[in-house]
């Protein structure tokens, strides 16, 4: 078996990136945090998730992210399922957060993507339906 267990983001601001993602996963806590060096740069980071799965916020960015409109390699967004899409929107909205783009109408799932504090571009999707070729359909 293999799952994910976490995603390594380097940030501007660890406080502002978890307004973000707090406002996206109420459920999930700061597990931990300190400070430490990275190629002789000082930088806090933050580990913030559950107890099997979490995202590090490390502090130390010294540039935008990718430009989501090109061709650069590395990652184009985060993917993540929510069971109730419209919730998260309004959690997002009352922290000041909209959706660049909401996804094509399809009847098995919807989805927005937005960009974090950052600029890292991230994908909530809610499903439909538990049958896998109607939720992975492109129709």
């Amino acid at each position: 078996m293999i799952r994910l267990e976490h995603i390594n983001i380097v940030i501007k601001d660890i406080q502002r990136s978890l307004t973000f993602y707090q406002a996206a996963f109420p459920e999930w806590k700061v597990r931990d945090s300190g400070e430490s060096e990275w190629f002789g740069v000082q930088r806090n980071w933050c580990h913030f998730g559950d107890d099997t799965s979490y995202l590090t916020f490390n502090d130390d960015a010294d540039s935008i992210a990718r430009d989501h409109h090109g061709h650069q390699a590395g990652i184009s967004h985060l993917g993540f399922e929510s069971s109730d899409l419209e919730a998260l929107k309004s959690r997002l909205a009352e922290a000041g957060f909209t959706p660049h783009t909401v996804g094509n109408q399809h009847p098995f799932r919807h989805n927005h993507y937005y960009y974090d504090p950052d600029g890292i571009e991230v994908e909530f999707v809610q499903y439909f339906s538990d049958n896998v070729s109607e939720r992975n359909s492109m129709l």
